[in-house]
Formats: structure tokens, C-alpha cells, sequence
């Protein structure tokens, strides 16, 4: 099946085009057609399947084709609530990605920066709101934030949202939401706990179940660097003296990052070009063709940049940044070792990273080859001094954010005042 035939609108068949999709994954050929009938949705998938797309393109596509709101107003029309402030970024970028061709305004809010940017954002209106539930029950108490116009809801990683103990913000928030809403429910396990809490969601669900990728292919020869945050990028001017790798994937977790690692790059003479959300899609598409055809020898992407990227004999791939999601290695390393190609992933990973290695070895039930002999091996002291500073003074303004929100909360409920009254 091609994105075609999932009868979507001229403006998002465009965005798929320029971000080079083709075919879509199970979930989005179970769940998109059901979405866009306005069907609620119980999902069983990981991150890594491509639930993403398969929430945000129907969201995108019901708000352009449906009834404008009132003219001069802007409300919240579609809410999608997820457990971090990652996740958060990459749902708020793919909105970006496919909804670039249409009017539809998005913005993501989550804790732990200063408020200021998201709340005039909030000012100026927006149509979806991608939030963490700390933050969005926060501006909801300030009155920045008001549900009643809420006419789609994603509650996504139901599961980790719980193990993560935001139970009780889920329930403040659902009690918010209007009844007549269309609901879409992910979560990547079903028990119990989250069987019930979807009952208190859903109106009559479809149930899809997809299951992650987790082999590897076999064509793939997987190396480990242990190293320390401070030594990655000598550990990898290191590792590209080898002249053999002359065209190598490398992926970033993040937008500033990718630039960085390119500036870094640079500086000692290697062709790079970074490719990420920042960057406009003429830009991107000269990145892949520079890289393509060899006038550039390192492409440094983000996960959410690189979705469609599909190089004909690749076979470097370069992880700078170990991803928290196993399926997100899987997918990565599987950009090398096409068409029966041997292939080689390269990982260097600091002593905060060593917790998802362990969970990548669990997914693809193998252990992944330690490269002992090189130059910047990990240490006993994760942190250079400046980052054990910089991590504890984040870490005590956090602590002071947290106390201060709920003594807040206190003086609201002892004064008979919760945000329901601030709403005024």
C-alpha cells in the first residue's frame, strides 16, 4: 500500500513527498483510515513503528477539512499528552514535517525551561498542544491552558506515563476534557492497570496491535565504544582517521547537536552536513546530494530528519547518541547492510547511556562487541567537574520548581481555589 491510497489531502500527500515517504507502516495502514473516520483508536505499539504519523497525520488532516472555529479565535482543538520532554520535541517536530503545507499551528510545552516562550505562544494561538501533564497542569492552573475546546486527545506511552507516576495528573486532565472528543490510546503493554484506564478514554474502540521491530540484520557487524560525555568527540575524529569510511550516517539526539558535531567536524577538515528540523527541506535535500555523491563524507541527522533517507550501499553508521528507545537502534543501524550489503555500526556511549545499551542488547537478544583498545575509554567519573556543577544546580532548580508547585497547590485547595476557578 502507498500513502496514496490512505485518500489523504493534497497538502500532506505533498509533505510526505518532500520527506520522502513512500509506503506506510502497519499502524498507519490499520489506523489512519479508521482515524479519519473518527473512530476511537486502542493501540499496542512502540515508539520505533510509526505511531507517530499514524496519530498526527489524521489530527492534521481533520483540522484542515473540518469547520473553522469562530473567526479571530484560535482554541485548542487537538491535545497530545506524552510522558517527556523528548518525546514531546519529536512529536512537536513530525507535526512541523507534515503539516508544513497547511495553516495549522502547533507548539509543545514541558517543565523543567522557563515558561515565557510557551505561554506566548499559547497567547498567539495554537491548534495543537503537545505537552508533558507536570507542565500543561501548571498553565492550566495559571489559566493559560483551557480543555473545553479539546475535539482530539492522544494519550501516548500510556504505560510509561504510569511506571513514571503522572496517574493522578492523567485524571486531572481527562476531568477537563469535553465528552465528545475523539480519543486515540498507545500504550506498548496492556495491563491491567492501563486496560482500565482506557475504559475512562475511549467510546467503543478499534483495537491494533503491532508488534516492534527487533532483529537486526545479520549483514550488520555491531561495535561499542565505552567512553566518557567530554571524550566523544576526539574518540570520533579517532575512529574516522580509518580512510575506509569515507561515507558515514551519523545520528544526533538532537538539532543543536547535529550542528555542533558538523562545526566540530570542520574544524579538522571532514566534509559534514547536518540535516534536522532547523533546516529547510531545499537545504536538506542538497545535504543528502552532496552526501550522495560523495562531496560530503559525514551526514549528521536527527531521528526525525532522517525518516525516508535510503542510500543505496551505505555502510557506515555512526550512533554519537545512544537512543533511550531500543526499536530507535534497530531502525538506525538498519539504514547499513541493504540488498545483502555487509554493514557496520559504531556507538560510543557515555557512562548516563550504559542503562540503554542494556535495553537495545534485551530487544535484539545479543550482545553487542566492546571495543576495548582505543584511546578514550570510560571512566569511574561519568562528569567532568563543570557538569557535576551544571547537574546540581539543575537538578536543586528543579527541586525548588517542584516544592514551589506544590505549595501552590496547597494555598489553591485551602483557599476552596483549583484551576477550575482560575479558568475565570
Amino acid at each position: 500500500m502507498t500513502f496514496e491510497q490512505l485518500e489523504l489531502i493534497a497538502p500532506i500527500q505533498q509533505a510526505l513527498k518532500d520527506e520522502n515517504y513512500v509506503a506506510p507502516t502497519p499502524i498507519q495502514v490499520q489506523a489512519i483510515p479508521y482515524l479519519l473516520k473518527g473512530r476511537d483508536i486502542l493501540a499496542s505499539a512502540q515508539t520505533g513503528t510509526g505511531k507517530t504519523a499514524a496519530f498526527a497525520i489524521p489530527i492534521l488532516q481533520h483540522l484542515v477539512s473540518g469547520p473553522p472555529p469562530p473567526r479571530g479565535l484560535r482554541p485548542i482543538r487537538a491535545l497530545i499528552l506524552t510522558p517527556t520532554r523528548e518525546l514531546a520535541i519529536q512529536i512537536g517536530e513530525s507535526l512541523n514535517a507534515y503539516g508544513r503545507h497547511t495553516k495549522i499551528r502547533n507548539t509543545v510545552i514541558f517543565g523543567g525551561v522557563n515558561q515565557n516562550k510557551q505561554t506566548q505562544a499559547l497567547r498567539r494561538g495554537v491548534d495543537i498542544l503537545v505537552a508533558t501533564p507536570g507542565r500543561l497542569l501548571d498553565l492550566m492552573n495559571q489559566g493559560y491552558i483551557h480543555l473545553d475546546t479539546i475535539e482530539y486527545f492522544v494519550l501516548d506511552e500510556a504505560d510509561r506515563m504510569l511506571d513514571m507516576g503522572f496517574i493522578h495528573d492523567i485524571r486531572k486532565v481527562l476531568a477537563e476534557l469535553p465528552r465528545q472528543r475523539q480519543s486515540l490510546f498507545f500504550s506498548a503493554t496492556m495491563p491491567d492497570t492501563i486496560v482500565s484506564l482506557s475504559r475512562k478514554i475511549l467510546t467503543d474502540p478499534v483495537k491494533i496491535a503491532v508488534s516492534p521491530v527487533s532483529s537486526t540484520a545479520e549483514t550488520i557487524q555491531q561495535y561499542l565504544y565505552l567512553t566518557n560525555k567530554s571524550s566523544k568527540p576526539e574518540l570520533l575524529f579517532h575512529i574516522l582517521k580509518d580512510p575506509e569510511m569515507d561515507q558515514v550516517l551519523l545520528f544526533s539526539r538532537t538539532k543543536h547537536g547535529a550542528d555542533r558535531i558538523c562545526k566540530n567536524l570542520g574544524k579538522k577538515h571532514i566534509g559534514a552536513a547536518a540535516i534536522h528540523g532547523n533546516k529547510s527541506q531545499n537545504q536538506r535535500q542538497k545535504a543528502l546530494k552532496d552526501f550522495k555523491e560523495g562531496r560530503v563524507r559525514v551526514l549528521v541527522a536527527t531521528d526525525i530528519a532522517s525518516r525516508g533517507i535510503d542510500i543505496d550501499q551505505l555502510r557506515y553508521v555512526v550512533n554519537y547518541d545512544i537512543p533511550n528507545e531500543p526499536e530507535t537502534y534497530v531502525h538506525r543501524i538498519g539504514r547499513s547492510g541493504r540488498a545483502g550489503e555487509e554493514g557496520i555500526s559504531i556507538s560510543l556511549c557515555e557512562p548516563e547511556e550504559n542503562e540503554y545499551i542494556r535495553s537495545i542488547e534485551k530487544l535484539i537478544d545479543q550482545r553487542i562487541e566492546r571495543v576495548e583498545d582505543h584511546p578514550f575509554p570510560q571512566t569511574d567519573s561519568p562528569m567532568t567537574a563543570e557538569e557535576k556543577r551544571a547537574f546540581e544546580k539543575e537538578k536543586a532548580r528543579k527541586r525548588q520548581e517542584y516544592f514551589e508547585s506544590r505549595r501552590k497547590n496547597k494555598g489553591n485547595r485551602d483557599t476552596g481555589r483549583g484551576y477550575k476557578r482560575n479558568k475565570r
